[in-house]
């Protein structure tokens, strides 16, 4: 299973945590990099200092924070590996990986062991298949071999272990299965409980908790937030964790959050259906109702997808036993009142499991609704759940947050081509619209939403209504009527060309009104031609074109159709004309790895070995490793059978392999690198085996720098060498149109409103930073631009974001217009450096944006704007001047 971004980023974030945990220390390295501007940024308030396991200060103690729906599963089966290499510094680590349930803990255990699942195969290619699954239940049958020759999972619940008398309980109970494992230690090893009665009294406990205390396991958390009692800190205590890596939705303070992903990033990588389109309704069989006809909307959208089978499923909770709309109300309901087929409805509650051992993903199953109560099965997951009917109260639903999480997964996790597809739906009971959606929120920030973001991804079914949600008010929109005669059929597929613009009013007397909230685009009204019967074309033609000449200034370029083309950088590579864009450079460049050094000097990598350490002095930082942290793995100075030079080489080769060297020659080179240690430096082999996690760690990022060199070569000759040959071309370049950014989250502030916005005033993407900060001083001094047509937001890493190359990967400049003479103006805003780092950032980007600037002949002007001493004024300045040369 491919990696997100976000995923990627995440356990890169554990990776440089780790390391530099194991030069500094747990706290000084997670405060360290929590500080890191990118990253303060991320946590926003979700940082409050390091709050480590009091009798456990040098163990690593932290959490990443992912919403529903996020992976947080594969995640920590790859934060075994990245555990593995940058801090346990064992082949094969013992994992305890506990989660909050025991139906969880089967299921996950199930995973683990079953060959074929992902979460199983991530482990396989890591420990090259030598690996062990363990529910707790089954601990007695671990052998110490399995602990020296394999990766040992061992899954179970923290309630399990989490006890104030541990007299009784099976994991600190004696076994006299497990007294292999102890056969060598010291009958005077400290922290192991011992026997309190009986003829061993007094001898060490074989006992499952002494057996992690003696191993060291990393522990991975799921659900950390109800891990946080002084009871939970003890169990940690029992077993003597060597790191702690949690996971959660919803952090607590305890927890230590080195990483958190938002909701928009999910959306992006297309694991979650967003925004949530809400719909209210007065009475339970109102909300019913809009749920069917939604389904069967969504059903004809299926039908006509080619990517892959869907059959959209409405998710009902129903009201418990004594209350008005009970299951069998509602079920009765569904078949005589709307005339649903019953093997369309399974239920899903504690008496009745109709959904165990269906496949709803089976084309050949019939389900479409599924009802149920509370929580489903904890771990239930169909991605065709698409709308979520609740005809309780949801707000004092303990479970619905985990019911509407349910529809939010994305079928096959990839964007549909018909926008109604990339969307889930909510249809709840409300007399007050502003009431559902503030309850709405509620829920999806106790699924772990920020509450900015649960805001920007709520919609209104009906039209106008969203303007309004949680305070923001845009602008009214003009209304267009027109009265015709139509059946229910008819009217239905005129509402659908334009759900919240178009609206069909029924009257009395049989007539119906077409209600146009806003401006419809050159697409939708020809889909509304396309809809209608010819009866009606003449009429709509006609008021459409009244309706548009009247409020014609109200109408968005973007909606009338308009686009524009910001040419994209092109540079001539040995006879080719490429995209500027240093990967491809390098696919032009023949570098080799043998060109550079194989060498380690003294400075950058040393061991000193003392009485009872050793230490690695590592670029200037000491690392003090005792001598009993690898004993079970390697003995100091003495060779062990199988380790050779060869045998250093092979095992760095697979650490530190490399998909852009070949193999034999990155074999080569860690060979000269191994000859140079022992031969030429006199290191004994054994110590390089002592810390051959270290080593791996510092040839990798060696090799990283030598591939950085070589980046920053090509990237200078290519672009800005006196022979390099750049041209910008617009035929490759990037298309700004209409719904562009309709997957991003849109600027809610009340101080401005965008006159010139390319997709309308309501439609301006949202802001980097709190409340937009001074980018949204930037947008404003944009707007108000004597001789601007208009300009946009140019949203950071989206698919359809016109971009430039650096030397490390590629940079989105903060905004895109056009003037009325047809002159491009791109501007980058640039806070205050705060680093050299940043400024040497901040260089490049000038430097690249000025070159593709030049190489438009006078089409296009790039601006790196500031605003100093915080006048925006200096911004307006810079700009003019830009323009005017």
């Amino acid at each position: 299973m491919k990696l997100k971004d976000y995923q990627k980023a995440s356990l890169a974030t554990l990776r440089h945590f780790l390391e530099e945990a194991r030069i500094t220390g747990p706290k000084a390295a997670y405060e360290a990099i929590t500080a890191e501007p990118e990253l303060a940024a991320r946590l926003k308030g979700y940082v409050t200092g390091y709050n480590p396991i009091k009798a456990l200060p040098d163990v690593p103690y932290v959490c990443l924070r992912l919403p529903t729906g996020g992976g947080k599963t594969i995640l920590a089966a790859h934060a075994i590996t990245v555990a593995k290499d940058a801090w346990v510094e064992k082949d094969f680590p013992l994992v305890l990986w506990l989660v909050p349930t025991n139906t969880i803990r089967v299921q996950t255990a199930e995973a683990l062991k079953n060959p074929r699942h992902p979460y199983r195969q991530v482990l396989d290619e890591a420990f090259e298949g030598r690996v062990r699954v363990f529910d707790i239940g089954d601990f007695t049958q671990i052998t110490p071999h399995d602990l020296r020759a394999n990766l040992c999972v061992v899954v179970g619940t923290i309630q399990t272990l989490r006890v104030t008398n541990t007299d009784g309980r099976k994991v600190y109970a004696h076994h006299e299965m497990l007294e292999p494992h102890f056969a060598n230690v010291s009958p005077n090893a400290p922290g192991l409980e011992r026997n309190d009665e009986g003829p061993m009294k007094g001898d060490i406990r074989f006992s499952f908790a002494n057996l992690m205390h003696l191993h060291r396991p990393l522990v991975i958390m799921d659900e950390a937030h109800k891990a946080g009692s002084d009871l939970s800190k003890e169990v940690y205590e029992r077993i003597n964790p060597t790191a702690l890596i949690e996971f959660t939705a919803t952090p607590k303070g305890f927890n230590n959050i080195l990483y958190s992903v938002s909701a928009q990033e999910l959306k992006d990588e297309e694991m979650i259906k967003m925004p949530v389109v809400l719909d209210e309704a007065e009475t339970w069989q109102g909300a019913v109702n809009s749920a069917i006809l939604k389904r069967a909307e969504l059903q004809e959208y299926a039908n006509k997808d080619r990517d892959g089978y869907i059959r959209p499923i409405v998710l009902f909770q129903a009201q418990k036993k004594g209350e008005e709309v009970t299951v069998e109300v509602l079920k009765s309901h569904l078949i005589e009142h709307e005339g649903i087929d019953p093997r369309k409805i399974a239920v899903a509650t504690g008496a009745q499991r109709e959904l165990d051992g269906i496949n709803l993903f089976d084309p050949s199953c019939p389900i479409e609704y599924v009802i149920t109560i509370e929580a489903l099965k904890e771990g239930w997951d169909c991605s065709f759940a698409y709308v979520f009917c609740s005809v309780a109260n949801i707000r004092s639903s303990t479970d619905a947050e985990q019911l509407l999480g349910r529809v939010l997964r994305m079928p096959y996790a990839t964007r549909r081509k018909e926008p109604k597809l990339n969307k889930s739906y909510a249809r709840l009971v409300s007399k007050r619209f502003a009431e559902a959606a503030n309850t709405l929120r509620d829920k999806l920030v106790e699924m772990g939403f920020e509450e900015s973001e649960a805001e920007a991804n709520i919609e209104a079914e009906q039209p106008g209504l969203d303007d309004g949600l949680f305070g923001h008010q845009a602008r009214p929109r003009p209304v267009m009527e027109v009265k015709i005669e139509a059946t229910l059929d008819e009217a239905k597929g005129i509402e659908r060309v334009a759900p919240g613009k178009i609206t069909i009013i029924p009257d009395e007397s049989g007539n119906t009104t077409l209600r146009l909230t806003g401006f419809l685009k050159p697409r939708e009204k020809e889909a509304l031609l396309a809809s209608a019967p010819a009866r009606f074309h003449d009429v709509f033609r006609e008021r459409i074109t009244e309706f548009e000449a009247r409020y014609g200034h109200e109408i968005a370029p973007a909606h009338r159709g308009e686009t524009f083309v910001i040419p994209r950088l092109m540079a001539h590579v040995q006879g080719d004309l490429v995209f500027g864009d240093t990967d491809i450079f390098m696919e032009y460049h023949d570098w080799s790895l043998a060109d550079h050094p194989a060498r380690l000097e003294k400075a950058e990598f040393d061991i000193i070995e003392t009485t009872n350490t050793f230490e690695i002095d590592l670029d200037g930082n000491r690392l003090l490793i005792s001598a009993g942290d690898t004993s079970d793995q390697l003995t100091l100075d003495v060779d062990l059978d199988g380790w050779t030079p060869g045998g250093l080489v092979q095992w760095l080769d697979r650490k530190v392999r490399d998909p852009w060297i070949s193999q034999a020659e990155l074999l080569a080179w860690l060979g000269d690198v191994v000859t140079y240690l022992t031969r030429d430096r006199g290191l004994p082999l054994a110590q390089l085996m002592r810390c051959k996690f270290i080593l791996a760690r510092k040839l990798a990022a060696k090799i990283k720098g030598f591939r950085q060199m070589e980046r920053d070569q090509v990237y200078q000759l290519n672009l800005f060498d006196p022979e390099a040959r750049v041209e910008v071309s617009f035929d490759q370049g990037f298309r700004f149109f209409d719904d562009m950014y309709a997957d991003v989250p849109k600027y809610r502030g009340k101080k401005f409103k965008f006159n010139k916005h390319f997709m309308g005033p309501d439609e301006v993407p949202a802001f980097d930073g709190k409340d937009g900060g001074e980018e949204e001083q930037c947008a404003l001094v944009i707007d108000s631009l004597p001789g601007l047509k208009y300009w946009t937001r140019n949203v950071r890493q989206h698919r359809n974001s016109f971009s430039l190359p650096t030397s490390t990967d590629k940079f989105y400049p903060d905004f895109v217009g056009v003037m009325e003479d047809g002159l491009l103006l791109v501007v980058e805003y640039k806070g205050k450096d705060r680093t050299p780092e940043e400024s040497r950032d901040s260089r490049e980007k000038e430097q690249i944006g000025q070159a593709w600037a030049k190489a438009s002949g006078g089409r296009a002007v790039f601006v790196m704007a500031t605003m100093e001493g915080g006048n925006p004024g200096e911004i307006r300045k810079k700009i003019r001047n830009a323009i005017s040369n």
